[in-house]
């Protein structure tokens, strides 16, 4: 992080990295569950909001901008079916969106690890080389939540109706 916002920012994302995978693992409905859910809300809320801040690559509105504006999308429509009790099948809409949302966490968390192999590595990090990485490393995280996700979806409809 290069200021107060990059701070905040990484710090909260390290929140929700935790909180999330924590309710990933962990039984759904639980009081520990719902605790550890508003820590990952409030934190993704931080992220997404302070993402806009950051223009670190192009000084202008960019595509890790319109994963934040996916990231959110993602969180609020997790978290609506908690709040709008005639939302159809409203449990399983809250356990997608909200692993979705996790997911997409995952997946910016493997972006900005892979983004640092360049300068580790010594290599030229060039606009190419950077969104090469980006989208691989998104790919890879984004398919293997797919697959956990289709299986993790079957059981929740078996659980929860749908």
């Amino acid at each position: 992080p290069q200021d107060i916002i990059g701070w905040i920012h990484t710090i909260a994302a390290i929140i929700a990295l935790i909180a999330g995978s924590i309710i990933l693992a962990k039984a759904k409905g639980t009081f520990q569950h719902k605790i550890t859910g508003r820590i990952y809300a409030i934190a993704m809320l931080i992220v997404c909001s302070t993402a806009f801040m950051i223009y670190n690559v192009h000084n202008t509105f960019g595509v890790l901008h319109v994963f934040a504006v996916i990231s959110t999308v993602t969180l609020v429509l997790g978290m609506l079916p908690l709040y709008l009790k005639r939302i159809k099948n409203r449990i399983v809409a809250h356990l997608a969106w909200m692993y979705w949302s996790v997911i997409g966490l995952y997946c910016a968390f493997a972006a900005e690890i892979f983004t640092r192999l360049p300068i580790i590595f010594n290599l030229p990090n060039t606009y190419g080389i950077f969104y090469a990485l980006v989208g691989v490393s998104t790919g890879l995280v984004g398919i293997t939540g797919g697959y956990f996700f289709k299986r993790k979806k079957t059981v929740w409809e078996k659980k929860f109706g749908y």
